[in-house]
């Protein structure tokens, strides 16, 4: 049995999709969200099969949700729009892209696609790679000839200033002549988060989101756009 959701802010595609599901014996529909949000709230919490998700909601696209989730199920794309299907197959999570309106028997051709359909899981060389980046306790800087140790747990923000950075701790600030490229390349990337082209910071730092900015300490973060669904995966949400 293949357990289901379906993610579609439009009441009539949801009422179609949940009685094809219904005429299908081994497909179980355990729920249906018209929020992308709410839906990315239960899938951290509970595991399903398969997803039959609209591409265009409001405020939060399908493809941004792929993106948030960490190991995203087998996606069918159930949409309109006809423009998007090579996009869509960029991602390895993808079985199907279905375009609405959606009769009976191509649903159940979709639903048979994403049985056979094998998930890529990451390779060893990459696990391999995370932990001995996730192992950088600390780092080094050179201000005025002297070398001073960074523990990176202390660091909340790094702020990119034309060739320099600013690298602020929980209780000093440093300005050190390097990029924000190769700062990242010194901190775990489960910790610390490219958030704006100008800014990296700590999420464990973080106090509150709204809208597209964090608030850390009394800082206030732009994030961008394109960043913020990988931002969401990042996050424990409840």
């Amino acid at each position: 049995m293949m357990k289901c959701l379906i993610i579609d802010d439009e009441e009539t595609s949801q009422l179609i999709l949940s009685q094809h599901c219904s005429g299908i014996k081994d497909l179980e529909l355990v729920e249906i969200f018209s929020n992308a949000m709410e839906a990315i709230k239960y899938l951290n919490k509970n595991e399903v099969d398969l997803i039959f998700l609209d591409i265009h909601m409001d405020g939060f696209s399908g493809f941004d949700l792929i993106q948030t989730l960490k190991t995203p199920p087998r996606v069918i794309l159930t949409t309109s729009d006809r423009t998007l299907a090579l996009d869509a197959f960029e991602y390895s999570c993808i079985a199907d892209y279905v375009v609405k309106p959606i009769d009976f028997e191509r649903f159940k051709k979709a639903v048979e696609k994403a049985k056979n359909f094998s998930l890529k899981k990451p390779s060893l060389v990459t696990e391999q790679k995370s932990i001995e980046v996730n192992s950088k306790k600390e780092f080094y800087i050179n201000i005025d000839r002297t070398l001073i140790k960074i523990e990176t747990a202390t660091v909340k923000i790094i702020e990119a200033q034309g060739d320099y950075i600013l690298i602020q701790t929980n209780g000093k600030t440093h300005k050190v002549r390097s990029t924000i490229k190769k700062i990242l390349q010194k901190l775990p990337p489960d910790t610390f988060f490219h958030v704006h082209r100008s800014y990296v910071i700590n999420l464990s730092k973080i106090i509150d989101i709204q809208d597209n900015s964090i608030l850390i300490d009394r800082d206030v973060i732009p994030i961008s756009r394109s960043k913020r669904p990988e931002l969401m995966r990042l996050l424990n949400l409840l």
